[in-house]
């Protein structure tokens, strides 16, 4: 039995990793990290574990968790993961983190982008990006992994391989991505109160969003060099889910069925991402509350581009859901233990 500490518990993340692993055949909850409710009952903060947990809320002191744990999730906003972590942490149990801190290489990228300082750059060069469908090999082997963020998960999984088999121009890519309100956190926040978000959608973060060079970073090392994309991301009012749609201009013209090929090609062996038809496009509804990505695709002969589109639940696969599907494969458990949910609807 892996014996599993989550710190950031009582996060929207956070509380999504306690449903899952709670249904996980070979893991236990062994800390409920949570320094805005120590020594609270979990299911006082989340009632929808009534019965379910009696645990408390514990401290977010990584030091003692990592004595007791064979692997932490940091559940946390940006740089407390890097705050903490340190050579003797990483050599009693593995590390999941679902921040930004170890996603991108660059440490000045990082500052530029987060604004703030990165407390252990010296742990970046050993960080694994946690995208199992592209670096599955290289998790298995890590102590330390950078949960992807939710908007890369879904742009980078639906442009990859347009990217890596040379279909479209890189340089010529635009993101328009949009996320329900979770994707914000829980903490109270102007914006995301109910009469602001309820009959209205906006953009936000344009041309700024720290998601950016995350997506430039995976998708430029499926170039082989550097590129720079347009991303922008739009607030729905939902609860869960993202819908990216994404252009670029085609390199030389190509029928629909030789891109959905190599798609399909890609994508055959992957559980977690479903290929769609000809015609059909991804919507939120049939990925909710699952560990799915669906991709759909079209050609648009007039402008010469391809469309490529992914829908998602941003709070499993585009967090909880990467991370235990990460844990599997860290400690070599089927991948799909405690993720075979199917979408929920309605």
């Amino acid at each position: 039995m892996i014996k599993v500490g989550i710190i950031g518990a009582t996060g929207y993340a956070g509380g999504e990793l306690v449903r899952l692993l709670l249904g996980h055949k070979d893991a236990k909850i062994c800390w409920y990290g949570s320094r805005s409710y120590v020594d609270e009952k979990y299911s006082s903060v989340y009632r929808n574990f009534f019965q379910i947990v009696d645990a408390k809320c514990l401290d977010d002191n990584m030091e003692a968790l990592a004595k007791e744990a064979d692997v932490i999730f940091t559940a946390t906003p940006q740089g407390f993961c890097a705050s903490m972590v340190n050579e003797g942490i990483l050599s009693n149990a593995k590390v999941i983190d679902l921040s930004a801190d170890f996603r991108i290489k660059d440490v000045a990228v990082y500052e530029e982008w987060y604004k703030i300082q990165h407390k252990s750059p010296e742990f970046l060069p050993e960080a694994v990006y946690g995208l199992c469908e592209l670096n599955r090999e290289a998790i298995k082997g890590a102590r330390l992994i950078a949960n992807p963020g939710c908007y890369p998960t879904c742009s980078i999984l639906s442009i990859y391989p347009a990217v890596k088999e040379g279909l479209i121009d890189p340089d010529t890519i635009i993101i328009d991505a949009k996320s329900g309100t979770s994707g914000a956190g829980r903490g109270a926040k102007l914006p995301n109160l109910f009469c602001e978000v309820n009959e209205n959608i906006k953009a936000y973060g344009v041309a700024s969003h720290r998601h950016t060079p995350e997506i430039e970073e995976q998708l430029g090392l499926a170039a082989g060099r550097p590129l720079c994309l347009s991303f922008t991301p739009h607030l729905v009012p939902m609860n869960r889910g993202i819908l990216v749609t994404a252009y670029a201009s085609l390199k030389k013209e190509v029928s629909w069925e030789a891109v959905h090929e190599v798609y399909e090609r890609y994508y055959e062996k992957e559980q977690f991402v479903r290929v769609l038809g000809k015609g059909e496009c991804p919507e939120t509804k049939w990925v909710e509350g699952s560990n799915y990505v669906d991709v759909g695709l079209q050609i648009d002969p007039r402008t010469g581009r391809l469309i490529m589109m992914g829908a998602m639940d941003n709070l499993v696969k585009g967090a909880a859901g990467q991370a235990v599907q990460n844990m599997n494969l860290l400690f070599g458990l089927p991948e799909n233990e405690g993720l075979m949910q199917a979408p929920m609807f309605p």
